[in-house]
C-alpha cells in the first residue's frame, strides 16, 4: 500500500484499500489510525448505499466515486478530494467536509443539516433539492453551484464566503443567477409566483411598524391602534418584546422597519423606544415616522436628535386618551404620515428630463 504523491489526484481504487473499507467502518478506522500517513485511493469506488457512518475518509481521493445514498453521518472527510463524485441523496449530517473539494460534486436531494462545510469547495456543485439547515459554509467557495429548490435555514456564512451566479432555475428552464444563497429561492418564488408577489406588494404598500411600550397598562393602548389601522386598510406589525432591547431584537425591529411604509413610535413611559428610533430612524431615511404621546407625559430630550431627520414628522401628536386617538386617527396619524411618505418619495424620485 502507498500514499499518493499528490492527494487530489488519483487515477484508480486501491483494490485493497476498498476491501479494507467493505469490512465495515470499525476495521477501516483502526487500519487509518496505524497508516495516518496514507492518502486512500478510491477514486472510482462504487460505494452506493454504504454505511460509512463516522467512517475517518480524511484527505481520501473520491474523485468520480459513487456515494449516492449512502449514510456519511458524523464521516470525516476533512480534505478530501470530491470532485465530480455522486453524493445523490447521499446523509451528511454532521460530516466533516472542511477544506473538501466538491467541485461539480452531485450533491442532489443530499442531507447537509449541521454539515461542517468551512472552507470547502462547492463550486459549480448541483445542489438542487438539498437540505442546508444551520450549515457551516464559513469561508466555502459555492460559485456557479445550481441551487434550485435548496432548502437553507440558519445557515453560516463570513466575508470569505464565496457566494457569486448561483443558478436558481430548473435544468429546463431559462438560467437565471443570484449571489445570495439565503435569498436564491425567495427570488424563484418571486418570479413564478403571483401570490407571493402580491404578498410582498401588500406589505410594502401597507405594513405600518408600532413601537411602543409592552407593559400591562400600555399594550392596550397599541391593540386598539393595530385594530384601528387595520379598519383604514393597513397591515399593521406589532412586535412584542423584553423592555430592553437587545442587539437581536434591534436587528429584527430594523428588518420589520425595512418593510413598513411607515412607523408609529408611541413614547408614553417608554424609553426603550427612543433605542429602537436611533436604531431605525438613521438607517432608513425613506421610512417615514409618525410619534405620538400621552399629554401627561413629558417628551425626552434624546427626541431633539432624532427630530433632525427628515422621514421623521416635525410635530409630535399628543392625545389625550385612547378614545380620542381611534377618533382621530386618520386626521393625526394617518394623514401626517402619508404626507411624509410622499414627500420622502418627491425626495428620492428621479427627476424627469
Amino acid at each position: 500500500m502507498t500514499a499518493s504523491a499528490d492527494p487530489s489526484v488519483c487515477a484508480m481504487v486501491n483494490e485493497e484499500q476498498l476491501r479494507i473499507l467493505r469490512q465495515g467502518v470499525a476495521a477501516w478506522n483502526r487500519w487509518r489510525g496505524k497508516q495516518p500517513a496514507i492518502h486512500p485511493d478510491l477514486c472510482g469506488a462504487n460505494l452506493r448505499f454504504a454505511d460509512l457512518r463516522e467512517a475517518d475518509l480524511s484527505r481520501a481521493g473520491l474523485r468520480g466515486a459513487n456515494l449516492s445514498d449512502a449514510d456519511l453521518r458524523g464521516a470525516n472527510l476533512s480534505g478530501a478530494t470530491l470532485r465530480g463524485t455522486d453524493l445523490f441523496r447521499a446523509d451528511l449530517f454532521r460530516a466533516n467536509l472542511s477544506d473538501a473539494d466538491l467541485h461539480g460534486a452531485n450533491l442532489r436531494q443530499a442531507d447537509l443539516t449541521e454539515t461542517n462545510l468551512r472552507g470547502a469547495n462547492l463550486s459549480h456543485a448541483d445542489l438542487v433539492r438539498a437540505q442546508l439547515i444551520s450549515t457551516d459554509l464559513a469561508g466555502a467557495m459555492l460559485t456557479g453551484s445550481s441551487v434550485y429548490g435548496v432548502s437553507v435555514w440558519g445557515i453560516k456564512v463570513n466575508e470569505l464566503t464565496k457566494q457569486q451566479n448561483f443558478i436558481i432555475t430548473d435544468h429546463d428552464e431559462p438560467v437565471i443567477t443570484v449571489d445570495n444563497i439565503k435569498v436564491a429561492q425567495f427570488i424563484h418564488l418571486l418570479l413564478n409566483n403571483q401570490e407571493i408577489r402580491e404578498v410582498i406588494d401588500t406589505i410594502t404598500s401597507k405594513a405600518v411598524l408600532i413601537l411602543g411600550r409592552f407593559s400591562e397598562e400600555r399594550k392596550p393602548v397599541l391593540d386598539t391602534l393595530r385594530e384601528a389601522l387595520r379598519k383604514h386598510d393597513y397591515l399593521p406589525i406589532l412586535f412584542d418584546f423584553p423592555p430592553l432591547p437587545n442587539q437581536a431584537t434591534l436587528g429584527t425591529i430594523k428588518t420589520l422597519a425595512s418593510m413598513a411604509r411607515f412607523v408609529i413610535a408611541d413614547l408614553t413611559d417608554a424609553r426603550s423606544v427612543l433605542q429602537e428610533l436611533q436604531a431605525v430612524v438613521p438607517a432608513f431615511p425613506a421610512v417615514a415616522v409618525r410619534l405620538m404621546i400621552r399629554k401627561s407625559e413629558h417628551e425626552y430630550g434624546m427626541l431633539d436628535e432624532i427630530r433632525l431627520h427628515r422621514s421623521v414628522v416635525e410635530d409630535t401628536y399628543e392625545y389625550e386618551d385612547t378614545d380620542k386617538v381611534i377618533a382621530s386617527i386618520r386626521e393625526n396619524i394617518i394623514a401626517p404620515a402619508e404626507a411624509k411618505v410622499e414627500e420622502l418619495r418627491r425626495l428620492i424620485r428621479p427627476v424627469a428630463r
